[in-house]
Order: C-alpha cells, then structure tokens, then sequence
C-alpha cells in the first residue's frame, strides 16, 4: 500500500492510531535505508575507481622491476664467465678458441639460453660469434655493430653515455675511466634486448678502470615473447605483449620504455586487472536485494508489529540454543558438549559399551588470523565445521570447545585400530588446503584421544587425559594422533623434571656454544659463525636442542636460556675480531619489552662490536603486533646491530615484512637448498628469493649447504653468504680459533657430483 495514496483518518473508518503507529515506523524506515543505499553506491563506486588505478599503479611497478632483475641476471651470468680464472688464462693470455666456445659461448647459449654470444678483441672486432637462433643470418652482426659499438666505446671509456639505451647496472660502481662490466636495454637490429657486456680480467693484476685494451665478452639476449611470457606468469600479468604502432584496445595499459634522452625502446601492453569492477559486479545484486526489500519493508514491519508476541516465544527457544551452541559455527560448544559426555559415561557405565573423545586442536590457526585477519579464521572455522560434520557418522558429536579446539564423542571407542582410523581421517580432512578470499590456505591438526570405558571416572578427568594425549601429539610433531595411556603421566612428569634440570643448568653454568661458520659465496672465506646451544646432562648425556628448547619454550625459560646465549656468544666472539656472531631469538624473548635494553647492556658488559652481531628472527616473531615488532627493531638497529629474517619462506611469507621492516639479510632455509637438485620449483623459489633480497638491498645467506653442486648453483644465482656441513659443522669455539689461526678459511669437503665437477673445470679451468 502506498503511504502517500493512503486515506485519511476521516475518510475511511478503519485508519485507527494501530495504523497511525505503522505509519510513523515505517516512514522513517524507509528514508533511513533509501538514504543508506544511495551513499553505499557512492562509496562502491569510488572505491572501484580507487582500487583499479592502485592496482594499475602495482602491475606498471611490478612490470618495471622485472625487466630491471632480468637485465642484471643476463649481466651476472656473463661476468661470471668473463671474470673467471679459465677467462684469464685462455682468452687473455693467449686466445683458445675450442675453449672459448665450450666454455663461453657453449656455456650461456645452452645454459643460460643466451641468443647472441660476441667476443671482442682490444680494437673491438669480433674474435667469437655463437648464435643459439636457428633463423640467424650472417649479416645480423652488421646490422647491429652500430648498437654493440656504442656499448663497448663505453665500456673502453670512450664515452660517459650511451645513446638510446637504457642502463641498467649502477653507475657509481663503474664511473671513471674504463668500464669493466655494462648492461642495457635497447634495439639491437630492431629488437627489444638486453646487452650485456664484461672485461675479461688482467692477468697482471691492472685496475679496471685502466684496463682499456681488455677482451669484451658480450651476450645479447631479446625480450622476445617467451620472455614476456615467463614474467606474464611470475606477475600474473594478462596478455602481456609488445606493441609497435598497431591499435590498443581501450580496457588495455601501455608501458613505455625510454632511454634517458627520451628515445623509445619498447612498448609492451598488457590487460590490468580490474578489482574495482569485480567489486562493483559483487554488489550490484546486493544493491538489488536491497532495494527489493525496501520495497517489502513497510509490509514486513507491519507483520513483525502484529506477531510480537510469537516472535518472543521463538526468541526463548532461540536464547536456549545460543546459550548451548557456538555462535561461529553453529557447533554445540563447551556447555553442551559436557552434558552429553557425562551422558554417555553414565551410559557406557550402565550398558557396558564404549566410547572415544577426540580433542582435537588446530595447528598454526593463529599464524592465519594474525597474517590474513580475523573475518578469514572465522570463515576457515566455518570450512572446518563443515569437513567435520561431513566425515563424521549421524551418531557422532562434534562440539567447538573454543578458538580452535574441537571436540567428538564417537562410539567407536575401545578399538585401538578404528580410534586412530577415524583421527586420521579427521587430520587428512582438515589437512586438505581451503580457498577463502583467492588465498589458499593449508593448516594443521594434532588429535588427542582418550577411551571411555566402565573404569573411566568423570567428564574432567577423560578431558584431561585427551589433553594430555593432545599434548604428546604436538610434542611429537603435530598433524598427528595419539591415544591416551598411563605412560603419558610419567611422561609429563619427565618433562617437569627436564624443565628443572635445564632451570638449573642455566643458573649453574652447564651449557655451552657451539659455532657454524659462515663463509662468501667462493665457500674460502669466514665471514662469521652462529652460535647454537648444545647441552650435555650429568646423567642423560647429550640432550638434543630439539628437546630441551621446545621445553624452554613451553616453560618461559627460553627467555633465561636467550639472554644466557646471547651474553656467551658476545664474550667468546670477542676471540674473532674480523667476524660476525650470530644469535638466534625466540619470539616469545623479542616480544619482552626489556629486550632491546638486554642486548644493549650485554653489550656494554662484553664490550663488545655492536657491528659484529647479527641478530636472527623468524617470521613468527613478526606476528601479531606489527607496530611493537617494528619499534623493538628500530630500537635494535640503532644500537648498530645487524637483523636477519631466518627460515624465509617456510611460513606466512609477505612482503610487508621485507619492505617495513629493517632487516639486512635473507637466510634461505635448508629445505630449499636441500631440494635444488632433486626439484625445478626449489631451484626457481631459490632464484626468486635471491632476486628478492638483492631488489631490497638485503644479503642472502643460503643455508644447508652439503654438495658441490647445491655450492655452485647458489654461486650462480648471487647468493652473498652460505653455511652448512660443505663449509663445517658447528664446533667448539677453540677449533674455530685454532681454523682461523691456520688458514683462514673454510676448504669445503668434496662430494661427487658431475654438474660439480663440469662446472668446476669450466670456472678454474
């Protein structure tokens, strides 16, 4: 019924103060919701604008920064064969050409996928040419001598510029005289390139710089489209592509490269996503389900008005559920699901039969909701509901004890076999990655189980022993199961006197250090050591630093232990002068409010280099209050102490922490390393990694380093630092003394390998 159509009082005999009342609800409804649709198009409107061209600003950012990553790439790989002692020996000291094109030629063409390889002799003539196109022709050096000819009168210092190219490599490191080493991007014959160029070395030891009549080794490498292809599917970039002067469809975006002097090099185009229109295409039919219901609003009101009492009678009934359910998930919570576990006791102590609890409990959940937000955990909640209520029988409970806890009662009990069938059909269930917000999620879970039975006494004492089998499975390494015995008691209790026992070998002195060197990329030098915890029990013996710091960590200790390292590590390193001391910290002892002053009065009591120690985190450390984490680094970095982000990528990886937060070195964890020769995606998250930390102007340190041929690879890739058994196991601090006192360095063992040993000769030959 129309308001405004509506009769008055006088003119007809049933408009009452009942439909006065209505009226003067639902009028101020209906202007209140009108009003609220109109600003909610306005806001999705200009935030759909706002969010396209953020996101258009992103790809153009992203876009840049890889083509400038691949030209310093094509760079690195040439000067690592120009630079190399075999370089000196057979292109410098007298010309071989069988070697030149095994070793040179042969070696970027088919490893590297190189397009052109030239060497140049001290009047710039070409000695050398390998092309790896099957279309090259004999006159394409012709056609682009004038190009390479620009670089190399640069190279030879002739010039302080190059004209229409677009340098890559930084030029405080090359200004003055010659220059050793150049890459650029420009037309070489018509085409988009890189054109990278490096000196072959004197063999007399003649600066750079000086060096004019050098041999140039010089690659060129287009961006043609497998190229743009490979960073299309690194970026996500949509039909990426270069464009001359064809027709640009209007929904696409032009990125134009130029050379300093304004000359196009290339046009390349793409298709930008558009998170905007998605966001607008999201809420139009909302906005129509929303006009739709002011249009039944009056109608609905007037009804709700006329059926208040009814409406009261349900809430009562809902108000009991509420009070016995999860509001999340819909789940029985701790309430409901301790009335029907003191049920079924009572019934498997009056007929005899059985039953099981399982506890289960969510691993890294909280990693989810720090790194993503508290709406994503709801709805990962939600999913997990789901699975669990789908892969358990009708008959089972399955009940949400709070945060990420879950709990069932199953009739199964009594069978070992089918009890740890059902838990790890529950954990392969809940294992399984979930997609919520395009982000896909993999969690954990770790199940404790405990038999119901006509011995069993209460509620809280079956709970109790779930717990407890809870906790020996994330103590045994999560995404497990294990079912309660009496053995677990005596278990905890060891665990208790463990604690005591390493409480007191801190407060006696009982520990000890020992250091893992840490050498340069060539695997010779010492460049520092990490310090890393080693206790030996007057009874026990050797106690595994897996054991003894999960124990402190789940005690508080780790704090006592942390500072009792720190403050050993910076008193013995004092012996090393030229080295850096690595201190690893827990999250739990950087998320003290006290910790920056710790390490600065250790510091001041050592006397030792705040230069010289280096601090390393994990990502988790970051989780939480990034603002603290943030201030507690600063603080850090102004006492003059180096940071480092340990273990990256084997967690909640993000960008945010590389940008806000001042750490000066990447550490790649050993599972990556260990994994290079065995798989592709190792090898090309490794690369990813390195690109990463040197974008940022961080150093990356590569650690678990065991082969010759995992040593050579992270050479090639630009890692800066390396550590693991190739260069020496950790060691007491005299040995490090009496290493350095001898050589100086770390002479990495020998491990066969037949990439090794071709590279080897390759690179010393």
């Amino acid at each position: 019924m129309s308001v405004v159509a509506a009769p008055r009082a006088s003119e007809h005999p049933g408009y009452t103060s009942w439909d006065r009342a209505r009226l003067s609800v639902v009028v101020p409804i209906g202007v209140i919701v009108a009003v609220a649709i109109v600003c909610i198009v306005v806001a999705v409107l200009s935030s759909a604008q706002r969010a396209d061209e953020f996101a258009i600003a992103h790809e153009k950012q992203l876009f840049s920064g890889a083509l400038t990553e691949y030209g310093r790439r094509v760079l690195r790989e040439v000067d690592s064969v120009a630079t190399s002692e075999g370089a000196v020996a057979h292109i410098r000291r007298k010309l071989d050409q069988p070697w030149v094109k095994q070793r040179a030629g042969a070696w970027l063409e088919g490893f590297f996928k190189h397009d052109y390889v030239l060497l140049f002799d001290e009047r710039d003539e070409p000695i050398y040419t390998l092309s790896s196109r099957a279309n090259a022709n004999s006159d394409w050096l012709k056609r682009a001598r004038p190009d390479v000819l620009d670089v190399l009168s640069y190279m030879r210092g002739a010039t302080s510029e190059m004209r229409d190219a677009l340098r890559l490599n930084p030029a405080g490191l090359t200004d003055g005289g010659a220059h050793p080493r150049a890459a650029v991007f420009r037309r070489v014959a018509g085409q988009p390139a890189v054109l990278a160029g490096a000196a072959v070395a004197s063999p007399d030891g003649l600066p750079a710089s000086l060096d004019n009549g050098a041999p140039i080794l010089m690659s060129v490498k287009f961006v043609d489209a497998n190229v743009l292809a490979d960073i299309a599917s690194q970026l996500g970039l949509d039909h990426l592509r270069e464009v001359d002067h064809e027709p640009i469809p209007q929904s696409d975006f032009v990125y134009q490269l130029n050379s300093p002097q304004g000359q196009t090099i290339a046009r390349f185009a793409w298709t930008p996503k558009q998170p905007g229109a998605e966001i607008v295409h999201s809420v139009v039919p909302f906005i129509a389900v929303a006009l739709a219901g002011f249009a039944l609003l009056a109608a609905f009101v007037l009804r709700y008005m006329r059926r208040t009492a009814t409406a009261i009678a349900a809430g009562e009934s809902r108000l009991r559920h509420l009070a016995l359910h999860d509001p999340l998930c819909g789940l029985p919570n701790r309430i409901y699901f301790g009335e029907r576990l003191e049920a079924v006791i009572d019934n498997v102590h009056a007929q005899g039969s059985s039953a099981a609890v399982f506890y289960i409990d969510l691993d890294h959940f909280k990693d989810v909701n720090d790194t993503l937000g508290h709406p994503v955990g709801d709805e990962l909640i939600r999913k997990v509901t789901l699975r669990l209520s789908h892969t358990l029988r009708s008959g089972d409970l399955v009940a949400r004890l709070g945060g990420d806890e879950f709990a069932v009662i199953s009739a199964i009990g009594g069978d070992v076999t089918k009890m740890m069938a059902l838990a790890q059909r529950l954990i392969a269930t809940i294992c399984a990655p979930y997609n919520i917000g395009g982000q896909n999620i993999v969690i954990g879970a770790s199940i404790g189980i405990a038999a119901i039975d006509k011995s069993c006494a209460g509620a809280a004492d079956i709970m109790r022993y779930a717990d407890m089998a809870l906790y020996r499975a994330k103590n045994e390494g999560r995404n497990r199961a294990c079912i309660y015995d009496a053995a677990m008691d005596a278990d905890l209790s060891s665990r208790k006197l463990l604690e005591a026992d390493l409480r007191e070998a801190i407060e006696t002195d009982q520990l000890r250090l020992a250091y893992q060197p840490i050498v340069n990329k060539s695997g010779e030098t010492v460049e520092g050591v990490e310090a890393l915890c080693r206790w030996t029990h007057p009874t026990r013996g050797e106690i595994s630093p897996m054991e003894f710091i999960a124990v402190a960590e789940h005690s508080g200790l780790i704090v006592e232990l942390g500072a009792w390292v720190l403050k050993r590590a910076l008193t013995e390193g004092k012996a090393w002068p030229n080295l850096t001391v690595a201190v690893n910290v827990s999250p739990l002892q950087f998320r003290r409010s006290d910790f920056a002053e710790l390490v600065e009065r250790t510091l001041a009591e050592t006397d030792f280099d705040p230069a010289r120690l280096e601090l390393e985190l994990t990502e988790t450390v970051l989780l939480g209050n990034i603002d603290t984490a943030e201030a507690g680094m600063l603080r850090l970095k102004a006492l003059g102490i180096r940071l480092a982000l340990d273990d990256f990528g084997t967690g909640y990886s993000s960008l945010l922490y590389l940008r806000r937060f001042p750490f000066d070195k990447l550490k790649i964890d050993r599972s990556f390393v260990m994994s290079i020769e065995k798989a592709a995606d190792a090898a090309a998250i490794v690369h990813a990694i390195v690109s990463l930390g040197r974008g940022l102007g961080m150093k990356v340190t590569a650690e678990g380093v065991e082969t010759p041929d995992q040593h050579l690879f992270l050479r090639a890739a630009g890692v800066h630092y390396m550590q693991g058994y190739r260069f020496g196991k950790a060691v007491p601090p005299a040995e490090i003394t009496a290493r350095l006192r001898v050589h100086d360095t770390v002479q990495p063992a020998e491990t066969s390998g037949a990439l090794a040993r071709e590279v080897t000769d390759a690179m010393a030959s």
